[in-house]
């Protein structure tokens, strides 16, 4: 019997203290799994330096405690091998290889718990995995101890989550908050919302880290990072009960054995890795089939710089013309066309659109209960019946998409909402664009309808405000390496306009070049982009930009980082097919002098944009030499782009 305890403790010593590791294919990444007094912790560190230290672990549910008073019982070990193909994310066909480990746990009541990580080279993926508890068979997950410890060195990029019921007509959280950036650990600004995700991290000399989740669906709620605690540690927070006017609750309601969404977690020594993951898509699925092939392309749109008064069947018409002249697939008609044109005339219209081989999608106000915004159609999207009906007259007359507005919130109620509206679209062959919105999740893969979200301060917040206009270089900067880096970004860009008005006069100048609004094009990625140019600029801007603009493509096979530091620059290669093209952007007050590598392209010639001192957009044939190499320069508020011929 004494050997017994003694081997007892032994093992319980061993499995709580020493913990349990794993390792990436390269083994350049590791994870290590511990408990402490109790409580579950993990560690992570690549090539040797710790990047996030020993950080909490647990769920708390209704039906138990899983954050302390745990022990750890045994693992299991495993290799994950997937090769999947997508079309509408930043490569197509990716190989996706990860070590996996499942620790498994049991609190005090003798109720277990898993928690399984995947790590690939610089991905780490982590879910809960709840079991069936004998005859019990739901429960609901109040709330996560899942925590993130970073080095005192490090510094942040994040963005503030929205306090609920609050912005224009009670509709946040929308996301569409600046960043804090580069803030010392210690000094980030407490925020009682938190901050959503993603979050970048630059931890000292030593590299990078990407916070995320991925696989959110109607099965869960969305969470976002809790404001940094007294020791330094941010937490995984569930949502605000007072969002979408206090109606649905915080936490989760699931089956078991249920799954919690991925955890998600990017790690470098340089920004390589963060532009280029996959790991939002990697550990999700398709949830169910396309009910056709989707054609992604390019679209106008009115609103961007008519705003309200062009929602008339004239307006229309001048923008379909455009969208036809530009040779783009569609067209988006946004708010109040319910009201200012009407589905007779909407049904002509239409048919007027696909005479000149131009497509349509219509916006709709995702609510009838939890804000205040007025713009139609309204209560169409929110409950089955209605959406059903409205969905098959859109798919009868001939309509391609949806762009759907103002959701404010991310409870596993607002989940069901965008899976129910995905689902039901894609019965009737509609694709599927959301604004006012919570960051995608895996979505590009999960539902294969869905085309992008806004989850960004877009093109209207440069339209509507001074502001974003004077920093509007400098968060193009941030996207590719936090918001893009995640998932698809509908920013509605690329002004060529002089002025953001309808006249292109008087008002509201634009501060960035013409070549920088080109490089955007490339630097934000969506599956159909809806560009904010305008009819006249067919006439009123050299028409290598508009060459340029109609042979843009808006989906990728390959993505690389090349450059860039965020806040000050970035540059990015794309490969659409077997032709490169290859972005930067200087948010900086001076003329950025770069020496490029560029192999993708190295002994060919390419198609240069870019500005002069001037800040004249130029367009000219440059050699790149055998070395891939080049140097360029680049404006401030300016940008270049470079086209393999």
């Amino acid at each position: 019997m004494k050997k017994y305890f003694l081997g007892l403790l032994l093992y319980l010593f061993i499995g709580n203290a020493f913990g349990q590791t794993v390792l990436s294919p390269d083994a350049n990444l590791k994870v290590a799994v511990s408990v402490n007094d109790g409580k579950p912790v993990y560690e992570v560190s690549y090539k040797g330096k710790v990047m996030i230290e020993k950080s909490p672990l647990g769920l708390v549910t209704n039906e138990g405690d899983f954050t302390t008073g745990m022990t750890f019982i045994d693992k299991h070990e495993a290799s994950v091998s997937k090769r999947y193909v997508q079309d509408k994310i930043k490569a197509s066909h990716i190989q996706y290889t990860a070590n996996e480990l499942t620790c498994n746990f049991e609190n005090a009541q003798k109720k277990k718990i898993s928690i399984t990580f995947q790590v690939s080279n610089n991905n780490i993926a982590f879910r809960y995995e709840i079991p069936a508890w004998g005859e019990r068979m739901a429960c609901v997950v109040e709330k996560e101890a899942t925590g993130y410890k970073f080095p005192s060195a490090t510094t942040t990029f994040l963005s503030d989550m929205m306090s609920p019921m609050t912005g224009f007509a009670r509709t946040a959280p929308s996301y569409e908050t600046g960043y804090q950036a580069e803030m010392p650990l210690k000094t980030t600004r407490p925020h009682p919302e938190g901050y959503i995700f993603p979050g970048l991290f630059h931890v000292g000399n030593d590299g990078w880290v990407l916070l995320s989740e991925t696989g959110v669906n109607s099965l869960y709620c969305a969470s976002h990072l809790s404001e940094i605690s007294a020791d330094g540690v941010f937490t995984v927070a569930y949502p605000n009960p007072k969002q979408n006017n206090g109606f649905g609750s915080t936490g989760a309601a699931i089956a078991l054995p249920g799954v919690t969404p991925w955890r998600t977690i990017t790690i470098g020594d340089n920004l390589k890795p963060i532009v280029e993951t996959t790991i939002q898509y990697d550990v999700v699925d398709p949830l169910y089939t396309a009910s056709k092939p989707y054609k992604y392309g390019k679209g106008t749109w009115s609103w961007i710089l008519w705003q309200d008064n062009s929602m008339n069947y004239d307006d229309q018409v001048k923008y379909i013309d455009l969208a036809a002249a530009l040779k783009y697939d569609y067209i988006l008609i946004d708010a109040l066309w319910d009201k200012n044109i009407g589905k007779e005339k909407m049904t002509q219209l239409v048919k007027y659109a696909a005479s000149k081989k131009v497509s349509v999608f219509l916006w709709y106000n995702s609510n009838g209960q939890y804000n205040d915004a007025p713009q139609g159609p309204r209560n169409k999207m929110n409950t089955s019946v209605e959406r059903k009906k409205e969905m098959k007259w859109l798919h009868d007359i001939g309509v391609a998409g949806l762009k759907v507005d103002f959701f404010g919130g991310d409870k596993q109620e607002t989940m069901r909402l965008y899976e129910d509206i995905l689902s039901d679209a894609n019965d009737y062959g509609l694709m599927v664009d959301f604004h006012g919105t919570t960051t995608p999740r895996g979505w590009e893969r999960m539902y294969p309808n869905y085309i992008g979200s806004e989850a960004v301060q877009a093109s209207e917040m440069v339209y509507f405000n001074q502001g974003n206009r004077q920093t509007e270089a400098m968060y193009a900067t941030f996207h590719p390496f936090i918001r893009n880096a995640v998932g698809n970004m509908e920013f509605g860009g690329v002004f060529l306009n002089k002025y953001l008005n309808k006249n292109n006069q008087g008002r509201s100048q634009r501060l960035t070049t013409d070549a920088f609004e080109l490089a955007t094009s490339i630097l934000f990625q969506n599956s159909v982009q809806f560009f904010a140019l305008a009819p006249n600029n067919l006439t009123d801007v050299p028409a290598f930009e508009i060459d340029y603009m109609k042979q843009v493509p808006t989906t990728w096979d390959e993505t690389v980082y090349i450059d860039g530091y965020p806040g000050k620059s970035v540059v990015i290669a794309r490969r659409h097919l077997d032709k490169w093209y290859i972005a930067g952007a200087n948010a900086g007050k001076e003329v950025l002098k770069l020496k490029l590598n560029l192999p993708m392209v190295a002994g060919k010639k390419v198609e240069q944009y870019n500005d002069d001192a001037a800040k004249a957009t130029f367009h000219k044939t440059t050699d790149i030499n055998k070395n891939g190499e080049l140097e360029i320069e680049v404006q401030p508020n300016g940008g270049f782009v470079l086209v393999q011929k």
